[in-house]
């Protein structure tokens, strides 16, 4: 499942070739293109966190999950783990997450998904500590469905290093 399709690039660079699938754009004319482009996959035009709380897609065993939101993921994390939905183990979680900046100049208070990471560690050392409470939530989502964080990794990027990558292996 990729909840952020754009115009395919990922999909070209690493899941070309794989036959069953769903993706989720908001964008029509991106939309046009992975319809085109992935012929055998569900591709649904809308927002991804909607259409996920709404059932779409729940028929497939989704064992790779790519979340690219361009901001926050904690949303479509939560609807997706949230959802009614076969949870094949082991399932794979890759995350671009666009917070770390929005944490820096405000400490993660108005990012109601952080709150109670905020009031646990402190605003002021969230943005230092953002990969470890990225595990952390994670892990306590998919907890949830009965899985064990078994493999992490995770890096800061882009400029001032303000995005962040991560991510997971869950096993039962």
């Amino acid at each position: 499942m990729e909840t952020h399709g754009g115009y395919g690039l990922i999909y070209e660079a690493c899941y070309r070739g794989i036959e069953d699938g769903v993706v989720f754009e908001k964008d029509q004319r991106k939309t046009s293109v992975l319809v085109k482009q992935r012929p055998t996959w569900g591709v649904y035009e809308g927002d991804c966190v909607a259409a996920i709380r709404a059932g779409i897609g729940q028929w497939w065993p989704v064992n790779l999950l790519d979340c690219d939101p361009y901001g926050e993921p904690w949303p479509v994390l939560s609807a997706f783990f949230g959802s009614e939905r076969p949870f094949p183990s082991p399932l794979a979680v890759v995350v671009t997450d666009g917070l770390r900046q929005k944490i820096r100049m405000n400490g993660g208070w108005d990012v109601h998904s952080l709150r109670a990471m905020v009031e646990r560690y402190g605003a002021d050392s969230l943005h230092d500590n953002y990969l470890l409470v990225c595990q952390e939530m994670l892990a306590t989502q998919a907890a949830h469905r009965g899985y064990a964080l078994s493999r992490w990794a995770g890096y800061y990027c882009g400029a001032g290093q303000q995005m962040t990558h991560y991510a997971a292996i869950f096993t039962r």
